[in-house]
């Protein structure tokens, strides 16, 4: 099938949230998931017993499939598939285009996959864990260390180390009060497996942030969020994945400070931060700070 600019399935929210929720599926569901990626005009024509022979497996596995990915069933998918029509335009996307539907669908794909059991199972860890080592390396080192920064800001007491050493070092010191986070796109990161195999000997919970399900890090996790977005052409890594991640960190942070056992917040990190704006900025009648951003972190 082309991906060129001016196709519509390129921005199809409904393929993106099929090709989010692969992971999750068992081996029978995610040949209907392909069998429905690979070719979604026809798709729109099938029957459930049609589509179940074009993917070998049964009527009661496609079913499954759509309801694992959140429809109500086939004709539900079928009537979303239906919905994406070709631009009659035909005008090409501009980058700026292409940038924003990429994230648009990145999000709505991987709200489609969130647990909410399994996220509030994470949550919990986060709240009751005496220390939080997040570890992420590569293009998953930056939304790392935004969490890092906004969980300290909740309370918690939270290291991310950049040192691939001394990830590896913090690891060994945690123990079963503990929990370890990474993120990693391909769930193969040497250095982040390390990590974590070090953290799960000593006892810590792993929680894993990732977009594949049979990976090395899946296999070392206790618990698995996903951030399920394909990399797209011409990419070398996932920049879709990496809008999930930052915004999956973010909904665990607000979710923590929302929390009934979280202790309210005693670093004064408001304070902090203000003195460290007004510190930076001239001393002159009449200046106002232009960041009106109640959350000072984001000034």
């Amino acid at each position: 099938m082309s991906h060129s600019s001016a196709d519509p399935w390129r921005s199809s929210t409904t393929l993106a949230r099929l090709r989010a929720g692969l992971a999750t599926l068992g081996p029978g569901e995610q040949r209907v998931a392909r069998a429905v990626l690979a070719e979604p005009a026809a798709v729109v024509e099938l029957s459930t017993a049609e589509l179940a022979a074009a993917s070998g497996t049964s009527p009661a596995t496609v079913v499954r499939a759509c309801q694992r990915l959140g429809f109500r069933g086939f004709q539900h998918l079928r009537l979303e598939l239906a919905r994406v029509t070709p631009d009659p335009e035909g005008a090409a996307a501009t980058p700026v285009d292409t940038a924003f539907v990429a994230a648009a669908e990145a999000l709505a794909a991987t709200r489609a996959t969130i647990d909410p059991a399994g996220f509030a199972a994470v949550v919990d860890l986060i709240v009751r864990a005496r220390r939080i080592l997040l570890v992420g390396n590569g293009f998953s080192s930056p939304p790392i260390q935004d969490a890092a920064l906004r969980f300290t800001t909740a309370g918690r007491s939270v290291e991310a180390p950049l040192d691939i050493l001394g990830q590896q070092f913090s690891a060994r010191l945690l123990t079963d009060r503990d929990v370890c986070l990474a993120v990693s796109y391909s769930g193969a990161n040497t250095h982040t497996l390390r990590a974590c195999a070090a953290a799960r000997d000593r006892g810590a919970s792993v929680v894993a942030i990732t977009s594949y399900s049979t990976t090395p890090l899946t296999r070392l996790s206790d618990h698995v969020l996903w951030a399920g977005a394909g990399v797209h052409e011409n990419e070398a890594d996932s920049f879709s994945a990496r809008i999930s991640q930052f915004t999956i960190l973010y909904a665990l942070q607000r979710a923590v400070l929302g929390h009934p056992e979280q202790q309210a917040d005693d670093t004064g990190a408001r304070d902090v931060v203000a003195d460290a704006l007004s510190d930076s900025l001239p001393d002159e009648p009449g200046h106002t700070n232009e960041c009106g951003n109640r959350n000072m972190i984001d000034c």
